[in-house]
């Protein structure tokens, strides 16, 4: 087996963005946090995302997420990257969420273009990052999503810029158009780690080079998410072909179903995981369409065994 990569120093590989479990009340339930920490770590991931989509980082203030940081951090020691989402439209409230990330430990800050405002040019993109770097000198790992953006891309040549100006380490790469997705893979996939987004892209996406994924739905594999790298690379198997049908069977499914990411945190928590509920306004997942992903993750096989273990405590 390869030598381990340094997770201080780079991102790669099978890294989820958790969850951050609240109680109906919308309290942050910081003990149940760490148990999902430690559940992904102990299932093989290379690296945690804190405070992203799935993370509810709309939701989070400051206490919020230094205690999210801080024990991130603490329960992976320094065996996986910690990245932490501190994106807000202005750089300067991004600048405030990274200096927390910053002070708790933090490897790098996964930060996205300027949102809300719909539109942004190269020039005001590179300066946003810019701005934000000055300030909190930590590794970037940029964010491409731009149905998350209000319509803000990050192009092949703003993504050169950013990598000549910036200490850029990788970029999640959740832009959905597959063609785009092969032009950064094809281009930068030497200078950066390209870690792919959406969980129908993960088998192409790594075959062609991707360093991992950052993507939802993984967590209900079970034990075969440590197939899916060498799996892509080798030539396509029936297992690989299994695998990549229930990745793609439980995204599609998880995103077809209520306010995101309700139906991400009633799927944890029915193979085991304390994801607790959504916090206001997010509701959680309907009794209908519970039924509805139970019956989908029963059909795949996927409510049984290793899945359902509890984390340890």
């Amino acid at each position: 087996m390869a030598a381990k990569k340094d997770p201080r120093r780079e991102i790669w590989g099978y890294v989820p963005a958790v969850v951050s479990p609240f109680n109906a009340a919308g309290d942050l339930m910081i003990d149940r946090f760490a148990e999902v920490v430690r559940w992904h770590l102990d299932r093989g991931a290379d690296g945690i995302c804190v405070a992203g989509d799935n993370g509810e980082a709309w939701s989070l203030d400051a206490r919020d997420r230094k205690q999210l940081a801080e024990t991130a951090v603490g329960v992976a020691g320094r065996t996986a990257h910690i990245t932490m989402g501190v994106s807000a439209t202005t750089a300067g409230q991004t600048i405030k969420n990274a200096a927390i990330a910053a002070e708790a430990g933090v490897d790098s800050l996964m930060i996205t273009p300027q949102s809300y405002v719909m539109k942004a040019s190269p020039g005001e993109i590179v300066g946003r990052y810019r701005a934000i770097n000055k300030a909190v000198g930590l590794p970037i790992l940029l964010y491409n999503s731009p149905r998350r953006t209000g319509g803000v891309n990050i192009d092949i040549d703003t993504l050169g810029a950013l990598c000549d100006a910036l200490p850029v380490v990788g970029i999640k790469e959740s832009s959905r158009d597959f063609f785009h997705q092969s032009h950064v893979i094809r281009q930068f996939a030497r200078r950066i780690s390209v870690l792919i987004g959406p969980g129908h892209y993960v088998f192409p996406g790594l075959a062609l080079g991707a360093a991992g994924f950052l993507a939802t739905g993984a967590e209900f594999l079970g034990d075969s998410v440590g197939r899916i790298r060498p799996l892509a690379a080798a030539k396509p198997c029936a297992e690989a072909r299994d695998l990549h049908h229930a990745l793609t069977t439980v995204y599609q499914t998880l995103m077809s179903l209520g306010t995101w990411p309700a139906a991400l945190k009633a799927g944890l928590n029915m193979i085991g995981v304390p994801a607790g509920v959504p916090r206001e306004p997010v509701a959680p997942l309907s009794p209908r369409d519970s039924r509805k992903l139970q019956g989908v993750l029963e059909g795949l096989g996927l409510l049984g065994g290793a899945t359902k273990r509890r984390a340890r405590r």
